[in-house]
């Protein structure tokens, strides 16, 4: 038997499933998870919610799990622990480990095994330098234990330009990177054009939603980090004539929902709809009915995948530079506005500068040629080239 690419991975993941499926077609690839948490049902905290995601995560690709919940196994993604990693790999006996990150204790671990046992590290993870503040001296920390850890992995996977611009910053030579977008697996989705047709106008009728309204949808969780609570102050800020028209849809939850729903009902009200939590397969419909995606997170936001769920609809999108993806799909006056600096007065600019773009089928069909890019079937190219260039 060919000898594996070993995964390792603290849980399953709904964008990360569809690429391990789609690599499994061209190699051979084992995905060794820490908990089946995601799957059996688990409670978010900052959603506020307990799901399971409702699209198949395991089939299609050998997936092993370090613990079951069923059995006591971790139920949440801190309490995650790579026991049991070091003899399964030797079991496995992998060409090459695949590792996703080095935040938690699962990931650490994971690259300490892969070290262990003799075999080529790669690295595809979230990493990037614009996603969080920070001090110069944890500044300075990070980038000589990075370095350190760039040195080990023979490949490094980026996810798009600010993922490998980190990487050529800690010195990572053009010859070990490889292009592994981040995307979204579009088959749980309705997102063409006549789905548009048949969804939009039911959607925004159930939604009381008239005609000539205009409705920015957030996705996510409403929590501060994501910029939410600046959105009912945008809308206040914008001319009359279109503040009347707009409606705000809250889609998610979170601790920020009391605060929301108390600003937009200050004088003058700002309309607005709180749509709740709704899994992967319910989204196409709310997405169709929308008319902008606004994403004003002040940190933290390393890529932002509902943007590629938005653009695969043809929404365009409103984003704050400091998500990670803009660069690579928020392309100003094409397929959304981009704002520098996380205020409502910048938000209310770009959603005016916005309403240019809304309506319009050449949008749209930019929106889903830019993203078309960002696909599972490149994400999983990536992976395959870069086991391919260690194994050999």
């Amino acid at each position: 038997m060919t000898r594996p690419l070993v995964v390792l991975e603290t849980h399953p993941v709904q964008y990360h499933a569809p690429v391990y499926r789609a690599a499994a077609g061209a190699i051979p690839l084992v995905v060794v998870y820490g908990s089946d948490f995601s799957v059996a049902g688990y409670t978010d905290r900052e959603f506020g919610a307990a799901f399971a995601w409702d699209t198949d995560l395991l089939s299609g690709y050998d997936a092993q799990f370090l613990s079951r919940t069923a059995d006591g196994g971790a139920a949440t993604y801190d309490a995650v622990t790579a026991d049991g990693l070091e003899p399964l790999l030797a079991r496995l006996n992998p060409a090459a480990v695949l590792t996703l990150g080095y935040s938690s204790a699962f990931d650490r671990a994971a690259i300490r095994a892969a070290g262990q046992a003799g075999r080529p590290l790669l690295f595809r993870g979230e990493t990037t330098d614009h996603a969080r503040h920070r001090g110069w001296v944890r500044r300075a920390v990070r980038d000589v234990v990075l370095r350190r850890l760039y040195r080990r992995c023979s490949r490094l996977l980026y996810v798009g330009r600010r993922s490998r611009d980190h990487y050529t910053r800690l010195g990572v030579p053009d010859d070990r990177l490889t292009f592994s977008p981040y995307c979204v697996d579009a088959r749980p989705f309705q997102p063409g054009e006549t789905d548009r047709e048949r969804l939009r106008p039911t959607t925004r009728r159930e939604l009381g939603l008239a005609d000539d309204a205009i409705a920015l949808l957030f996705s996510g969780k409403l929590v501060s980090r994501k910029g939410v609570d600046l959105l009912p102050a945008a809308v206040r800020l914008l001319p009359d004539e279109l503040r009347r028209r707009v409606v705000l849809l809250f889609l998610g939850n979170g601790e920020l929902r009391p605060q929301l729903e108390a600003e937009c009902d200050r004088e003058p009200p700002v309309r607005c709809q709180f749509l709740g939590f709704q899994n992967q397969t319910a989204l196409s419909r709310f997405y169709h009915a929308a008319d902008l995606l606004v994403l004003p997170s002040r940190q933290g936001e390393t890529w932002g995948l509902v943007v590629n769920e938005a653009l695969e609809h043809g929404l365009p999108v409103v984003a704050a530079d400091a998500v990670g993806s803009v660069p690579d799909l928020v392309h100003p006056g094409r397929t959304g506005e981009v704002f520098q600096t996380p205020t409502a007065d910048a938000v209310a600019a770009a959603v005016g500068r916005a309403v240019a773009l809304v309506g319009r089928s050449d949008v749209r069909d930019q929106c889903r040629g830019v993203v078309s890019a960002y696909s599972v079937t490149a994400a999983a190219a990536g992976i395959e080239a870069a086991f391919r260039a260690v194994a050999a």
